[in-house]
């Protein structure tokens, strides 16, 4: 036998007897006494109903005469303490004659058991009084009914509103506050006081974001409230950057739970939260027993995601068909960054900026030109210029010293200072192109360069026209004999470089040089000089060319004459050499960017200009300085078998 004992009745569960007759038997239930009830009652002048659910599980056996009466289990204490805790607020109200004077509240406190035809049944039997209960009949002796206090679970409370609106009774409820409850149209008499279930879905998420969990399983009761908690809860826990894996439910159907459970041990959410009142069932005991207890239905492990998270750096690629919460992570493209967790695009750097190595954060742009004297090329062309500078100054020197003797004279010594002097300057021109641009170094390099280059150019034109018509004139009565001077010589140096100074006027005037920053290159800003015309730039060189090349064809003609007035295969081989040079350089020149285009610049400078230098001048200062018995008259106007200077 069995013994089981509640607070108004004992029963007593016995085996099978035989009382039918053959070999089927029934079993059944003995109950010591005809009225089973569940219920606290106190009379008063003012009566509170009350229905709680202290056990939230019932089973209806039949008794002796073929009815069934419920058998309640499962008790909540917590429950139990509602009750108790409405019977001592009434209690102390009726000890304080102040409060209510001459008035005695009572109460009439029924537990439903979590159920809904027990709570309409509860709710009957206190508007109907002692006895059976009758709807819509009041035999109640004295005692008005305030009003009722509702249940936490919605499950019992929709009910019990439904039948108390018919009859005007306020119902006040401390636990549930469903939405459709919340309907002032349908249940103008129902009022909650207990949280509020969409507050109650908002702190969960909240929390949940908090923790960092975005990969969550819901475990939800299988009964309609349950899959509408379950879901809201979801909508709620998405708006907050959280993934639910799946939405799980427990019923009363252990082969559909078992189905539940495994799919929970599979999933790779840590974290599992119940709601729809799951705390409040049996499942609860199944999901404990499920032996899922390294999945966490409380707070934390560390981390429950679906992917790891993106590092600054990087940004989260969506995997097909996955919720958002799944994903990849790639790294930022080329001039972009991102400088937190999880961020779902990189930022792109401004044009002054580039990312770091890790990409993390933008950092200015590297300047780049070709300074003064940090870099290696800047180093070596200040000491190559200076030098040079001082070897012309040197050859000079030289020829203002040795001025009136036969090898200065016979090469027309003003157009040989006219040339050193253009040559030390084309070296001094190489610093116009060292250091960071700014407008007016923009402006002057190019053009300075072009002008005293052009001066060079029609001093080695002169010199070569003038070897021609010395030759031409040694003939007795030749005409040439009055082209023969100093005004010859200058003209063709003053017009040739006036010509080279228009064009750079002009190139001036009309769209001159500047400054700009070349954001080409994504690594670097290449500050650099934009020749504002590259038509004009193209025709300065070109100019110099033509009196290059005239130069050369010139002298190249001119160098079989007799050898005593004769520098032009000198010339020839110095223009030969200017011209490869500057060939040379302009596809070069085209074919780089930033400081190495300058540099080629610089070094097709320097290396014409050299070779003007020591192609034109070295031969005669070796003659002045090591060989002064060929620097005479009487060496110069030999016949023909003498050696040529």
């Amino acid at each position: 036998m069995y013994y089981v004992e509640f607070d108004s009745a004992t029963i007593w569960v016995t085996p099978c007897s035989t009382e039918l007759s053959g070999s089927d038997s029934q079993c059944r239930i003995h109950l010591t006494k005809a009225k089973y009830e569940y219920k606290y009652i106190q009379d008063g002048d003012l009566i509170i109903g009350g229905v709680f659910s202290v056990n939230n599980e019932v089973y209806y056996i039949p008794d002796n005469t073929e009815k069934h009466i419920p058998l309640c289990v499962s008790p909540i204490i917590s429950q139990y303490e509602d009750i108790m805790s409405l019977l001592f607020a009434i209690h102390e109200i009726n000890k304080n004659p102040d409060l209510l004077p001459n008035i005695t509240l009572g109460y009439h406190v029924y537990d439903s058991c979590m159920d809904p035809s027990l709570a309409i049944g509860s709710v009957l039997q206190i508007l109907s009084g002692p006895g059976e209960a009758v709807p819509n009949y009041s035999c109640r002796g004295q005692g008005e009914i305030a009003g009722f206090i509702g249940d936490r679970s919605v499950v019992t409370s929709l009910p019990i509103a439904q039948l108390l609106g018919t009859y005007g009774y306020s119902q006040i409820s401390f636990g549930a506050a469903d939405p459709v409850l919340n309907d002032r149209t349908q249940y103008p008499y129902y009022f909650s006081i207990g949280p509020n279930e969409h507050i109650q879905h908002v702190a969960i998420a909240e929390l949940v974001e908090r923790l960092g969990w975005t990969w969550v399983v819901i475990l939800a009761r299988g009964d309609d409230y349950g899959e509408r908690e379950s879901k809201n809860l979801r909508d709620e826990i998405n708006k907050h950057g959280v993934c639910v894996d799946f939405i799980g439910t427990l019923s009363e159907d252990n082969s559909t739970n078992y189905v539940t459970l495994q799919r929970i041990q599979r999933s790779t959410a840590e974290v599992v939260i119940l709601c729809g009142g799951l705390f409040q069932s049996y499942s609860l005991a199944v999901l404990v027993e499920s032996k899922i207890k390294d999945k966490t239905v409380v707070i934390p492990p560390l981390k429950s995601q679906c992917s790891a998270n993106c590092p600054p750096g990087y940004r989260k690629v969506p995997r097909k068909g996955a919720p958002h919460c799944c994903y990849d992570c790639a790294k930022c493209s080329e001039g972009e960054i991102s400088n937190s967790t999880d961020m779902e695009n990189c930022l792109k750097c401004n044009i002054y900026e580039w990312p770091n190595q890790e990409k993390t954060m933008c950092i200015e742009k590297q300047m780049e030109f070709l300074p003064y004297g940090d870099d290696a090329l800047s180093v070596a062309f200040i000491a190559l210029s200076g030098v040079f500078i001082f070897i012309a100054e040197v050859i000079l020197g030289i020829f203002i010293l040795f001025q009136d003797t036969p090898v200065v004279k016979a090469n027309n010594r003003n157009l040989s200072f006219i040339l050193l002097v253009s040559i030390k300057l084309s070296f001094l021109c190489v610093f116009l192109f060292l250091g960071r641009p700014v407008d007016i170094t923009c402006m002057f390099r190019q053009t300075s360069f072009g002008i005293i280059f052009s001066i060079a150019m029609s001093s080695v034109l002169a010199k070569t026209i003038m070897v021609c018509i010395a030759f031409k004139a040694t003939k007795p009565g030749s005409p040439w004999m009055k082209w023969m001077g100093f005004k010859l010589a200058h003209s063709i140096v003053v017009i040739c470089s006036f010509i080279q100074f228009v064009i750079c006027v002009a190139w001036l005037a009309i769209s001159p040089p500047f400054v700009e920053h070349n954001l080409s290159d994504p690594e670097k800003i290449i500050v650099q000089c934009n020749e504002g015309s590259d038509i004009a730039f193209y025709i300065v060189l070109a100019y110099m060319g033509l009196l290059a090349s005239v130069s050369f064809i010139v002298a190249f003609l001119a160098r079989t004459l007799p050898d005593s007035f004769n520098e032009a295969k000198y010339i020839t081989f110095s223009m030969l050499l200017f011209c490869s040079v500057w060939i040379t350089m302009i596809p070069a020149y085209l074919s780089t960017k930033g400081k190495y285009m300058v540099a080629v610049e610089i070094f097709a400078i320097i290396t014409s200009s050299c070779g003007l230098l020591f192609c034109i001048f070295l031969p005669k200062c070796y003659i002045i300085l090591l060989k002064p018995e060929m620097n005479t008259k009487h060496y110069l106007m030999g016949n023909n078998k003498q050696r040529s200077i």
